[in-house]
Formats: C-alpha cells, structure tokens, sequence
C-alpha cells in the first residue's frame, strides 16, 4: 500500500463574473504563489473562469468558446501538478456545470454537476443539465472523486465516489454566505465523513456579487476527527494541505489553527466586502452618502468607509426645519470619527420652490405625508446630482425592516444605487453599530441611544408608525422568511391586529421593493432573488 503524502492547494479567490482573461490570469497567479509548496493537486472553485453566478452570460456562444482558450493556457502552467478548474461546458445542445482535471499539458477528466439547485437566489436548472455518475482520477495510487458544490448537500455523489474506491472528495464551491451557514457547512460535512468513512476538501470563493457574497471559510474534515482545517473568512486565503494515511489507513491531516469568529464579526465583514466589491467591480470611483445623524445612515457610513478607505466616501446632512440640532450634531462628529469628507446643503428654499409650484394642485387639501414625502424627495435630487457629476454612487441606508414595511420614499430615500443595510432588520443595526465601536470610535452614542426618528414632522417617532422593532423585527421573519401564514404567528403569541396591519404593509409594498436598489444578503431570505412575489396579486389571509 502506498504511504506517500498527498499535497492540495486550495485556492480561494475572489474572481469577477464574465472576466475570463482576468479569472485566467488569478488562476496562474494562484498556482505561482503555490506551486512552492509543491502540491500534487491545486483545487480552485466552482465555475471558477466564468466567476458565479454569471447568469444568461452562460447563453452567450462567445463566452463559452473562451473557455476553450483559457484551459489551453492553464494546461501549460504547471504540467505536472492535477489542477482542479470549475468552468462551463457545453455538449451538443446540453450545458454542463463541470469540473474539469488538467495535468500534463491536457483535460485529462471532466466531471459535471449532478445535483443542480433551483430554490432561493439558485436557478441552474435554466442553464445547466444534470450530469450523471461519479468522475475519479488517481494521483500516487490514491483515487481521488470530484463533486460541486449542491452535490455534496445531498449523498448520491458521494456515495457513488465511496462505492468506487475513492480515498479522497474534493468539493468545488461558489456558496453564498448567510447567518450561521458556515456552522450548516461544518456539521454537514463532519456527518458525511463519518458516514462514508471519508474526508472532505471543501473549496469556497470570496467577493460579492451583486446581492450575492461568498464568505470562503474554506475547511477540511475527515472521518472520525471532524473538521481539522479552516481557511479564513471574507479574505483571499491559498493554502496547501498536506494528507497521509494514519492508522485506520485513512487518509488524514493535522489539525491547524484558525481564529474562533462571531455572528456579528461575520455579519459585518460580509456587508464591508459586498459593498466593496459591487462598487469597484463596478469601477465606482467612491459612494456618498445623506447623513441625517440616524443609526441606519451612521452605520452605512462606517460600512463604506470601511469598505473603500475614508478618502472615497462623502456624507451629507441636508437639514429641514424639522431637522434637530442634535442631528446636525451627530451627522458631523460621525464624519469625524470616520475621518470623512462632510457637507451641509440646506433644502428649505428647495422645498419652498417645490411647494409653490404645487401651491394650485394642493389647493384645498391639508397638510400630511405628502409634504413629509417631498422633503426626502428634495434630498435624493440633491444626491444624485452629485452621483451625476462625480460618479460616485449614491448609498441608500435604509433598512431590512424599513424596507419590508414600506417605510419609505420613493425617489427620496430610496433614490441611490446600493442599499448595503436592505437584509439587516433594524434590531440587528444596533447589535452592529455596537460592534463597529467596539473596534474604533466610528458611531456617536447619542445616535445609538436616542429614539429612531425620519424627522419629517415634528416630534416624529418611528414608534408614531410602527410597533417596536423587536417585535416587527419578529413578525417579519416569521412572514419573509418563514413563509409563516397570519394565523401562525398570531400562535406564537402575537397581537392578532398588529400582525394583520404588518402582513398588509409587507404586501403592499412590493411595488417599492421592486424599484428600490439592490443590497446585500445576509439571511437566510432577503428581499429579491430570493422571494419573488408577483406585485399585481389578490391573494389576502
């Protein structure tokens, strides 16, 4: 029996939808940095050239052919050592989610997806055929199996490798992070090493894309012994492990030490990359923000200006005479604490100019939210004035809760090309806002403190309008992601009427949501790819 160790290099990489010449060029790169260590196998990551998920690009004939020239060019990269690549392939009038083998100058082995999701943000059902039976190869008399990402949610792709021999699975993946998903991960796969007597190498990308950010936390787990390596989350991190038999003739690895990290350590890090990378990617120079001197506003600051460095963010407070002095206060001692560029731009004679020239059609009618309205509406000409001059994108700061409700203006508030706060309910804004302080002075204690206001009246208080937010924070969980019907939630020892009243407003308000920006994912289900309700509907509880 062979003794010889077997080394893989895991490459977790942040790679760019549709930049194949620039996913080829990461991919050698990688592979340079480390081929030092000298691996047998350097493991990349699903649909690794094309970037995941890319979507109705996979319709495009050209984009595929270019597949062809860039395993051509990593097939001479380093002939010796068994790349692992994660790409699409087509064959015949079928598309194929695959991972191919390249080693000694050639595509020795192409194994293609088999379990293919269609649920929540995944729709590869639209692209790809399911492909069939297990793929190995043998690297030092060990074979080793191949599966992709969903395949290992399920046992038919690793039980096919097990009833082949195999001593080794390498899972290829592009999995989006969410709440506690890296615990799903672990425990999921510990129980398949334990049942098919199995370890486990599970490759995750990073980045953000779109709504979409993937965490990495790549790991290693085997039989009997769980997990005994983690690769860093929400970093770039390529690491060789290093496997040999040990006395079950099993093969096994040391264990190696990773850093323990918290849900809010994650939750953060994971809105700070996905605005990163959604406004470089998308060649932003820099993001700017209305600063009212609210928690949702200071927390977005402190995200961006984490996210981009403090000299590509701006904020800035535009007051109203309903616009407390604390406020104004508190909107420029964030902007010092962050070390930002600030700006105050009154809009009273901008509301003035609007009002009389609505003076005739408001004739007649009182005062009320319209008015309120057309305050934030003043402000979101005002930022995207600026987006427009200098390029930058305008952040829209409100809130999980805000945005379910419907908690907000049309072209006001919403105005503005990323909502970095759209999956975090407003109970979890204060968890976060404590946790960034706890790093740094960033967000003043008066604006955590202080009751949560929209300042478009006087004396306003979110509480005028809402019940409080743990308990609409709870509802709409149950509602949004639970898909709780009026009558379970009422069970769980809700106010029949209250529930009612939140459930309407959450139906209602699809029409905003459709039209407001995208935001970041950090639930289980957030509002866009992952709930898709029809805005014209009858359906009532």
């Amino acid at each position: 029996m062979a003794t010889n160790s077997i080394k893989i290099g895991i490459v977790q990489e942040n790679p760019i939808v549709g930049d194949i010449l620039g996913n080829t060029a990461l991919a050698v790169k990688a592979i340079n940095e480390l081929k030092k260590d000298n691996p047998d196998i350097i493991l990349f990551t699903e649909m690794f050239l094309t970037g995941y998920p890319p979507e109705d690009l996979l319709l495009r004939s050209d984009l595929l052919d270019s597949i062809d020239v860039a395993i051509e060019e990593l097939a001479h990269v380093s002939e010796n050592t068994h790349l692992v690549m994660g790409y699409p392939r087509k064959k015949g009038n079928n598309l194929f989610n695959t991972a191919g083998v390249i080693f000694q100058g050639k595509l020795s082995l192409e194994y293609c997806k088999q379990e293919l999701p269609n649920y929540r943000v995944f729709d590869e059902k639209r692209y790809f055929t399911p492909g069939k039976g297990p793929g190995l190869f043998e690297v030092k008399d060990k074979k080793i199996a191949l599966t992709v990402c969903e395949d290992i949610w399920h046992t038919k792709a690793i039980r096919q490798a097990s009833r082949r021999g195999a001593d080794l699975v390498l899972n290829l993946n592009a999995s989006p992070f969410h709440r506690n998903k890296r615990q799903e991960r672990k425990t999921l796969l510990e129980s398949h090493a334990d049942k098919f007597q199995l370890p486990i190498v599970y490759a995750n990308q990073i980045g953000g894309q779109d709504e979409l950010v993937f965490d990495g936390a790549s790991m290693v787990v085997c039989p009997n012994s769980g997990l005994k390596v983690q690769l860093d989350s929400f970093k770039v991190d390529n690491k060789v492990v290093e496997f040999s038999e040990n006395s079950e003739g099993l093969l096994d690895t040391p264990n190696k030490k990773f850093r323990d990290r918290n849900d809010l350590e994650d939750v953060y890090d994971a809105l700070v990359l996905g605005a990163r990378d959604y406004i470089k990617k998308n060649r932003f120079p820099g993001a700017i923000i209305g600063s009212s001197g609210g928690i949702d506003s200071a927390l977005t600051a402190a995200i961006i200006a984490d996210a981009l460095g403090p000299a590509n963010l701006k904020t800035y407070m535009m007051p109203y005479k309903y616009t407390a002095d604390m406020s104004v206060e508190d909107a420029q001692e964030l902007a010092q604490n962050l070390g930002i560029e600030h700006n105050i731009i009154d809009i009273e004679n901008i509301f003035d100019a609007f009002y009389v020239a609505l003076q005739e059609e408001f004739s007649g009618k009182e005062f009320d939210k319209t008015e309120e309205n057309l305050q934030s509406r003043c402000r979101g000409v005002l930022l995207m004035a600026i987006s427009n001059k200098t390029g930058s994108l305008v952040m829209t700061t409100g809130n999980k809760s805000e945005t379910a409700v419907g908690y907000s203006t049309l072209y006001g508030d919403t105005a503005g090309g990323f909502a970095v706060l759209k999956d975090v309910p407003k109970t979890l804004v204060y968890e976060l806002a404590n946790y960034r302080n706890s790093l740094s002075k960033a967000i003043p204690q008066r604006i955590i403190d202080r009751p949560p206001s929209a300042e478009l009246a006087p004396d306003q208080k979110d509480s005028d309008s809402l019940p409080d937010y743990d308990t609409l924070d709870a509802i709409i969980e149950l509602y949004v992601e639970g898909d709780k019907s009026r009558k379970e939630i009422v069970d769980e020892g809700f106010a029949e009427e209250v529930v009612r009243r939140i459930i309407r407003l959450i139906d209602i308000s699809e029409y905003k949501r459709r039209q407001g920006p995208l935001g970041v994912k950090i639930t289980e289900r957030g509002f866009g790819k992952d709930r898709r309700y029809p805005i014209t509907n009858r359906y009532s509880q």
